[in-house]
């Protein structure tokens, strides 16, 4: 409650209003909700296909499916076309981990290696069903 009430009074200096938060906000239009709270990678499970997933996800596990076989973060920034500057590739770490952690990638090779996580099928997971 404490984070959320200091989100919003950071976000409302930043727009020229007041640092004053009230204590009973006007509930948000459809049009303008909160991303706090908004699971945007979703656990994969069967008939899920990666279409579920942002753009940005699905494009790793595009690059991942492509390669056929294990890659290091730096491998998929170079091959996504994203930066490979350290600081950015431990930002696209985190969000393999992500991936590996909600079961659309697997780290089945060793720790830092990802690849496409399969289901008990033997089924790749970014395949619906």
């Amino acid at each position: 409650m404490i984070a959320r009430e200091t989100v919003d009074e950071v976000l409302s200096e930043g727009a020229g209003a007041s640092s004053a938060v009230p204590e009973r906000a006007a509930p948000p239009r459809s049009g303008d909700l909160s991303p706090i709270g908004v699971l945007a990678v979703p656990p994969w499970r069967a008939g899920l296909a990666a279409s579920a997933l942002p753009q940005a996800y699905r494009d790793l596990l595009e690059v991942v499916e492509d390669a056929g076989r294990p890659l290091r973060a730096g491998q998929i920034a170079a091959a996504a076309g994203l930066s490979t500057d350290k600081s950015k590739v431990e930002g696209l770490r985190s969000k393999l981990k992500r991936l590996v952690e909600r079961g659309w990638l697997a780290e089945e090779a060793g720790p830092g290696l990802f690849a496409l996580a399969r289901n008990g099928t033997g089924e790749l997971s970014s395949n619906p069903g």
